[in-house]
């Protein structure tokens, strides 16, 4: 589990094609800092396992399941990423509860500069837009965000300096893919509505 609090802006060092699968190194000499082979570490959002690291880099294989519902599969050699190790009992929560668990991937749709922050506008797969509400909670690329826009398709953000400097987000241009993870309360409920109703 995550909080959606980036704590390193990481980059891929190496990636292997495997056929149906993809083994992907990424420098992290943070989150590497305490790693042990096992370990989760979120990797812009999705959930990848820590299967081999030195003091600056950790390799993770990612299986075709992951690269068909994740942007991991579109990633270069060079290109950033968010990293997030996984919260202990410890761990301020200074986010919201992330699951690592990619619901769909979205498309930043454009971005409006201001004198301190900038909204960011991103298209939604339509079957998460009934997950999300305005005021409420989303992940974006392993990022804890708040929705300040609800459209029938798309949701708009505002977006921090600090988010700015410290994240892809900073980074992305219309037209790129992203990770979207939906609150996973909203997800529950409505299993939970579902049953009841059966």
């Amino acid at each position: 589990m995550f909080t959606g609090i980036i704590e390193e802006l990481g980059h891929v060092s190496a990636i292997e094609p495997q056929g149906d699968a993809m083994r992907l190194t990424i420098e992290g000499p943070l989150v590497v800092s305490d790693v042990k082979r096992g370990d989760s570490i979120a990797v812009s959002g999705t959930c990848l396992t820590a299967i081999e690291f030195d003091k600056h880099s950790f390799t993770a294989d990612v299986m075709q399941e992951t690269l068909n519902k994740t942007a991991l599969g579109s990633l270069k050699v060079g290109d950033s990423v968010n990293l997030e190790r996984a919260m202990t009992a410890a761990t301020r929560f200074g986010g919201h509860v992330v699951q690592g668990h990619v619901d769909g991937v979205g498309e930043i749709i454009n971005r409006e500069k201001s004198e301190h922050w900038e909204w960011l506008r991103v298209r939604i797969p339509v079957e998460l837009m009934k997950y999300i509400v305005l005021k409420g909670s989303i992940t974006i690329d392993g990022v804890s965000l708040t929705v300040n826009e609800v459209g029938n398709d798309h949701i708009g953000l505002s977006l921090i300096p600090e988010t700015l400097a410290l994240t892809t987000l900073g980074r992305k241009h219309a037209g790129d893919k992203v990770n979207v993870e939906a609150d996973v309360m909203a997800k529950h409920i409505e299993r939970l509505l579902e049953a009841r109703s059966k």
